[in-house]
């Protein structure tokens, strides 16, 4: 009948069909983040399962399904605990010493080798600060223990120019200072190359501009280097900010010794000798998982001020 239009006629297509269609177009892309939605469903989504025996008082005969419910016993059990706030102390002063001193110094250093025209040797610097990077930890805490003990350089260094007496290494108001100003030398270089690549992003005639308005090379980095990687700046912090409870275990575990637990114990040492040690494993998770619940708050609270203060976040 003339006058009359057909539904079906220009309906979009349903969201299945046009997924159909566009795996077929693209099938080595979905190949590839099959891959990918793979590796996270099984190592990072499927084993948290296992965290509800920091709701139980967890035994590996009767298996998750067959231990005792206890509910919050074992988060009461570690606030109430004699190491919990020097626990939280030390992490938290670690990480913030490492984001304070340690965030901007990448910041920098990229800024400083950027200005280095000077191809051959600007690849030199770059393989020398790189380098620490692809060490492995143990042996990179081999090397700081061999020079901060009784007999090391930089004890000796130290403590003839400061009036400090034995080895820095066995001192526990050194630990900190050690472990930062370690962290800092093995990774800057690494991390600056994040910087290096949003730098390469920037426009060259913002900076022929700059020097025709007479800006020196202090103002060029102020007012166009700095803007051109602020993103790039801001989704880093938002990411530190969500890391300062986590401090590795593995390199505070091998620096520490007993004269240091008093500022060398953090959160995740602690888990690890309360789990494969004490083999509490409901007590073990239990923290862990105060320590990761305290990571996702900061990084909500981090992305929130951002979104609202920038423009950038992560979500």
């Amino acid at each position: 009948m003339t006058g009359t239009t057909n539904p079906a006629k220009g309906k979009r297509p349903s969201f299945f069909r046009r997924l159909k269609t566009d795996i077929t177009r693209h099938k080595a892309v979905y190949v590839m983040l099959l891959i990918i939605m793979t590796y996270f469903i099984l190592f990072c989504y499927w084993p948290m399962y296992g965290n509800i025996i920091a709701f139980q008082k967890y035994k590996p005969i009767k298996g998750i399904l067959g231990s005792k419910f206890v509910g919050l016993e074992n988060f009461r059990k570690f606030f109430s605990g004699y190491y919990c706030a020097r626990l939280i102390r030390n992490t938290a002063l670690i990480s913030l010493y490492s984001l304070v001193f340690g965030f901007p110094i990448p910041i920098i250093f990229a800024i400083l080798l950027n200005e280095v025209h000077n191809i051959r040797y600007k690849k030199l610097i770059q393989t020398i600060t790189y380098l620490p990077h692809f060490i492995s930890t143990m042996v990179i805490c081999a090397i700081i223990i061999q020079f901060t003990n009784s007999y090391g350089f930089i004890t000796a260094a130290v403590n003839a120019l400061s009036g400090h007496s034995g080895a820095l290494i066995s001192d526990p108001a050194c630990f900190r200072s050690i472990y930062v100003i370690s962290g800092i030398w093995s990774s800057f270089g690494w991390n600056s190359i994040l910087y290096i690549a949003a730098m390469s992003g920037i426009n060259p005639d913002q900076y022929e501009a700059a020097i025709i308005d007479g800006a020196n090379k202090f103002e060029q980095v102020l007012h166009v280097t700095l803007p051109g990687i602020r993103e790039t700046i801001v989704i880093m912090l938002i990411m530190a900010c969500g890391r300062i409870m986590s401090v590795g275990w593995e390199k505070a575990f091998l620096l520490q010794n007993e004269l240091t637990y008093e500022t060398s114990d953090i959160i995740s040492t602690y888990v690890y000798r309360k789990g494969f040690i004490d083999s509490d494993y409901s007590f073990s998770s239990a923290v862990n998982m105060f320590n990761s619940l305290i990571n996702l708050a900061l990084l909500t609270i981090a992305n929130t001020i951002s979104r609202k203060v920038s423009e950038s976040s992560l979500w």
